[in-house]
């Protein structure tokens, strides 16, 4: 994409809409690196700094209200000391639903390191209390572990489509193959007993442990991205996704023994076990939808591998 350049089609009319609601004339410079669900462009806006644009096409009738709110939760955070990008405005288009937001001199992490595993700790501690929206990932987390029905739970649910696309889709797994289903089977016994949550006080990001959605600059976390799906509930969630991603790299090994401390002391045994299969099954959904089949095996032994983990640390404290 050329500098100076402007594009035709529903591109074209996003950057419109975008300048007319900033009051200012846009100019795109650039793709950048990530953006892994939607992409993120550099704008220049005329007689300001440059700016970061996200566009995607419009998935259901709900996508700009579902933006807004996570704009809510950016002013929210940020007023907290939370460090995410400002977003300066939100809008969607006939096709597209759109963000923009300051631009953050800093680049997206490849990996996560020790060091940024443990500023990442740091960070999910600023979203203690902080739930500002009904948006529950953890009440969701709970339905999605226990295989329970959304109509029997008598919970107040708030979910997405694509929340619901995804329930149901992770309930066909066991379908999938005899090694999926006997790791479906185990994680639904060790949720068996385990009681829905009864709050939802925490800010939950949903995806901090992507290293794309983790800016960096000189060894730092200077910015947090991508908080689209930001909601409530506990941020052990966010440790549990750290956990996930720990056992990729041996060097991991002990940060995760730190993190798994960390979650248990917020939710306990039953609610990491919850937060363990939620998150399993969520990792084995992907693949299996997409087609991906070199890659179930290796999210078998590693959800297997977290379960004895979490198995040995419920031995060790009883």
């Amino acid at each position: 994409m050329n500098q100076g350049t402007h594009p035709e089609g529903p591109l074209a009319e996003v950057l419109d809409d975008v300048a007319g609601a900033v009051g200012a004339e846009v100019t795109l410079l650039g793709r950048l690196p990530g953006g892994v669900n939607g992409g993120a462009t550099r704008v220049q806006l005329a007689g300001s700094a440059a700016a970061v644009l996200k566009a995607v096409p419009r998935a259901h009738p709900n996508h700009l209200d579902e933006t807004l709110r996570a704009q809510r939760v950016v002013e929210h955070m940020r007023r907290r000391g939370y460090p995410t990008p400002a977003w300066l405005g939100v809008g969607a288009t006939a096709t597209h639903v759109w963000q923009l937001m300051d631009f953050v001199d800093a680049a997206a992490a490849s990996e996560l390191t020790p060091s940024l595993v443990e500023q990442l700790m740091e960070i999910i501690e600023l979203q203690a209390g902080q739930a500002s929206e009904p948006y529950d990932h953890w009440s969701y987390a709970w339905r999605v572990a226990t295989a329970q029905d959304p109509a029997s739970t008598g919970l107040d649910l708030n979910e997405t489509r694509e929340q619901s696309r995804l329930r149901r889709s992770m309930a066909r797994l066991p379908g999938y193959s005899s090694e999926v289903s006997d790791l479906v089977e185990r994680l639904r016994l060790v949720c068996a007993d385990a009681p829905p949550p009864r709050d939802a006080p925490d800010m939950v990001h949903a995806d901090l442990a992507t290293p794309s959605n983790i800016l960096v600059r000189d060894g730092a976390v200077v910015a947090v991205v991508d908080v689209g799906n930001a909601g409530s509930g506990t941020r052990a969630i966010d440790l549990t996704n750290l956990v996930w991603y720990t056992f990729r790299d041996p060097l991991l090994d002990d940060v995760r023994r730190r993190l798994w401390t960390r979650i248990l002391d917020l939710v306990g045994l039953d609610g990491a076990a919850v937060l363990t299969a939620a998150h399993v099954l969520h990792m084995l959904e992907i693949p299996v939808r997409d087609g991906r089949h070199d890659v179930v095996p290796g999210v078998v032994k590693r959800g297997h591998r977290a379960l004895d983990e979490l198995n040995a640390l419920r031995w060790s404290r009883a």
